[in-house]
């Protein structure tokens, strides 16, 4: 079996007839409801390696996840693979205080298509650039402007999320990136841990030895008791298996 059919059969998918659009909406859903949104690696200080064989490799043989550079980085190897043009664009999140750092965000340009796998609650399928109109979608109401220097917005049910830049990018642009939130204080991934995944209606996350369910608009919450209890909920829920509960470095 070769990695591109390994890698299919992890997100769940067969192999598109053809790279068209309806092929990437299977694909895009696939990969959101079966490979979570973590950053385990941060704090169990495994190193972040953004080369293509080692974004594949964590996501397939592995059989982990990780955050927006290696979840869009290794399914931009893929779509590439079987035919998609891809481009890798630059974004930046919208936060209290303003844009993150450059480099904050990786999303994919394929063809009319804004395609992310890895920004956590997001799309469920992947969101026309080229229209203003707002795109009804599971996860939300989303909307794509253009700004005056030609830069996309990014909108969820109104709120900016992040905005991109439209001159594509390689993927050792982003290694800056990676590492400030791989290792900074002020990054939000290094204060906590996150573990997250897609369902069709809504998202099951295990922050500490809470796991949290949302299902439309109502959410549970579950405390665990015992580390036996947390590393079962990694398995069963995000099918990661860990031979201890990860717990938040100082990066201070």
């Amino acid at each position: 079996m070769t990695w591109i059919e390994e890698y299919l059969t992890r997100i769940g998918c067969d192999h598109p007839a053809r790279p068209d659009d309806d092929e990437l909406r299977g694909l895009h859903v696939g990969h959101l409801l079966t490979v979570p949104f973590e950053n385990l690696s941060i704090h169990l200080g495994e190193e972040i390696v953004l080369e293509p064989s080692a974004l594949v490799a964590k996501v397939v043989q592995r059989r982990r996840g990780g955050f927006c550079y290696e979840l869009n980085g290794a399914f931009a190897i893929l779509l590439s693979a079987l035919g998609y043009e891809v481009d890798l664009l630059a974004a930046r999140s919208h936060a209290a205080n303003g844009f993150g750092v450059p480099y904050d965000h990786l999303v994919l340009r394929v063809g009319r298509w804004l395609v992310d796998v890895g920004y956590g609650r997001h799309s469920l399928y992947p969101v026309r650039w080229d229209v203003p109109d707002e795109q009804d979608d599971p996860g939300g109401v989303f909307r794509v402007t253009t700004t005056p220097d030609g830069d996309l917005d990014v909108l969820r049910d109104g709120e900016p999320q992040y905005r991109v830049w439209t001159r594509p990018q390689e993927l050792t642009d982003f290694v800056t990136g990676c590492w400030w939130h791989s290792t900074s204080p002020r990054s939000h991934f290094t204060r906590s841990l996150v573990c997250s995944l897609s369902t069709m209606d809504g998202r099951i996350s295990l922050s500490g030895n809470r796991l949290i369910r949302t299902s439309g608009s109502e959410r549970s919450e579950e405390e665990l008791s015992s580390d036996a209890e947390i590393l079962q909920a990694y398995q069963a829920h995000f099918g990661i298996r860990l031979d201890a509960v990860p717990e938040v470095r100082s990066f201070s």
